[in-house]
């Protein structure tokens, strides 16, 4: 959208957002490998299965989840992480050049992703669909199957919210970074600590299974 509006100033922005995404790929797939490690499985309705009859995910990879979360925030370009849109500064970004329904669509795919982002986050490491903190199963037999679903669902809905409650509460409130501040914390913050992250856990899994 940067190079097909032709104009200098969104292409620039556009290259900044395809370095925001490199820097911050990396450690979302590293803190995603770590949880894999303790899964076993990269089927997602496995990993909700195995916190169904246990605990959730994040409570044994809570740096993974905030490395995910913080990427998350970068890859949905939220504030403090919406440099390549700077809609506070007289240039407005990649999409400068749009207005109407066009640049409609690209504000709605944003929402969208961060709508998405918030799903998988809660089904990787929030449980998914499970009711905390009530026996399903036990649940499912005294209402029905039917209404066990309707609640479920809820339940996902309801974690899925919360998310996006605190995506844009953030939003709210913090400044956003200068473009140094932000490779710096991609490049030298969180890749090395999904690193470390995902280095600790091979070692506590091959302690626990030797």
């Amino acid at each position: 959208g940067g190079w097909a509006s032709n104009n200098k100033f969104s292409l620039l922005a556009a290259l900044r957002g395809a370095s925001q995404v490199i820097s911050y790929e990396l450690p979302m797939g590293l803190a995603l490998i770590a949880l894999l490690m303790l899964t076993g499985s990269l089927k997602m309705s496995s990993i909700l299965g195995q916190q169904l009859d246990g605990w959730y995910n994040v409570l044994y990879q809570p740096l993974g989840f905030l490395i995910f979360f913080v990427c998350a925030l970068a890859e949905c370009n939220r504030t403090p992480f919406d440099l390549p849109e700077a809609e506070n500064e007289l240039n407005f970004g990649y999409h400068q050049e749009y207005s109407s329904m066009k640049l409609g669509f690209y504000l709605f795919a944003e929402y969208i992703n961060m709508f998405i982002s918030s799903v998988v986050m809660a089904t990787l490491f929030w449980g998914g669909y499970d009711i905390p903190f009530v026996n399903d199963v036990a649940l499912g037999h005294h209402i029905g199957a039917n209404w066990l679903a309707v609640l479920e669902g809820g339940s996902l809905f309801i974690k899925t919210v919360i998310f996006i409650f605190v995506f844009m509460w953030i939003r709210w409130t913090i400044p956003r970074f200068r473009y140094d501040q932000l490779m710096n914390l991609g490049w030298k913050g969180l890749i090395p600590l999904s690193l470390i992250n995902m280095i600790i856990t091979a070692l506590v899994e091959l302690w626990l299974h030797k």
